[in-house]
């Protein structure tokens, strides 16, 4: 039984609920790790970081980066680097505890080349704003001040989350939830989508396992991308004045991933 979350709303689960076909349950079912895939190499691990990288805008190919983690041919250091420490940081989180403690540790893993150590892992300290290709401020991210309260909620949330007995379709709910609310404190001063896809799927294998792990979610929402980021964007401009109740099209797009897996 979940106890009262603190930031995460249970409202939409009934909705969501009759959004989710025996298809859907289905298809997680049938779940299988790639012959690609060795002890030391795992393909769908690979395709989770290489197309969150390629959301941020990041250029690399996935054969590309196959080639260079399951058949060791080089490419030139900035290619890789970052995807790299992404892989890190999803490999540390499929053996790690699934608390504050590891999610600011894979946060300072995956960012390893793209803040200085002084900023990974750590809450930020400046104001946080997302804008456009033109430089629209689309977002505004909480205050400083006000993000510590936020995340300690957030945590909290995740603790009762982490206990509680869920279905299915509850796992997949309150994961899609605890990506959609990270990403909108953006506690941190950058990686934060990485982050948030991160502990979605993150949440995802601790309650149904290592299947879960095999989900394409990061390559359904770059495929997607515009209209992953028109469904984030549906809940409002402020972080105080965001209304969750737009959220059901961005929750629905994680169940849609397992189709993917088909193709």
């Amino acid at each position: 039984m979940l106890n009262q979350t603190k930031i995460l709303t249970s409202s939409l689960l009934p909705a969501y609920r009759q959004n989710i076909s025996e298809e859907f349950l289905i298809r997680f079912q049938k779940l299988e790790e790639s012959e690609l895939s060795i002890d030391t190499f795992s393909y769908y691990t690979s395709v989770s970081v290489v197309f969150s990288s390629k959301i941020e805008g990041e250029n690399i190919e996935l054969d590309s980066y196959v080639k260079h983690k399951r058949f060791g041919i080089e490419f030139l250091p900035d290619y890789t680097l970052k995807i790299d420490d992404l892989y890190a940081a999803y490999q540390f989180a499929k053996s790690a505890d699934y608390d504050k403690t590891n999610i600011e540790k894979a946060h300072k893993i995956l960012t390893k080349h793209i803040l200085p150590p002084k900023k990974q892992g750590l809450e930020r300290k400046s104001n946080m704003y997302v804008t456009t290709d033109d430089g629209r401020i689309e977002y505004v991210a909480p205050l400083p001040s006000k993000v510590n309260a936020e995340m300690n909620k957030f945590y909290a949330d995740l603790e009762s989350l982490i206990s509680a007995d869920l279905s299915i379709q509850e796992v997949f709910y309150y994961a899609s939830l605890l990506h959609l609310v990270f990403v909108k404190i953006h506690p941190f001063d950058d990686g934060n989508g990485r982050t948030s896809r991160l502990i979605e799927k993150w949440f995802l294998g601790k309650k149904l396992g290592e299947k879960a792990w095999l989900i394409q979610s990061e390559k359904n929402y770059y495929l997607n991308h515009q209209t992953y980021y028109k469904n984030i964007r549906m809940l409002g401009l402020e972080y105080e004045l965001l209304d969750y109740s737009n959220a059901l099209p961005f929750l629905a797009m994680l169940p849609e991933s397992l189709a993917i897996n088909e193709k």
